[in-house]
């Protein structure tokens, strides 16, 4: 259905959303999506950086599972 959407479709439902919606209201949208972009970057790269960090210390999660023995294995 999507598939046959073309050029002429995609600028109908743009024009469409702009009448809608409004230039300020469709704007301070983009806006908001944009910070809350920045905001996931930072988050990721903030936690990429505690994960290095532990692990530079020594205070990561370590695997603590008991060694599995031959009649427990299935």
């Amino acid at each position: 259905m999507l598939n046959n959407i073309g050029l002429p479709g995609l600028l109908l439902i743009a024009v469409v959303v702009l009448v809608l919606f409004g230039r300020g209201k469709i704007s301070s949208l983009m806006g908001e999506v944009g910070k809350g972009i920045t905001a996931f970057k930072k988050g990721v790269s903030d936690g990429a950086k505690d994960d290095d960090e532990a692990l530079a210390d020594g205070t990561a999660a370590r695997d603590v599972t008991p060694e599995a023995k031959e009649k427990d294995k299935v």
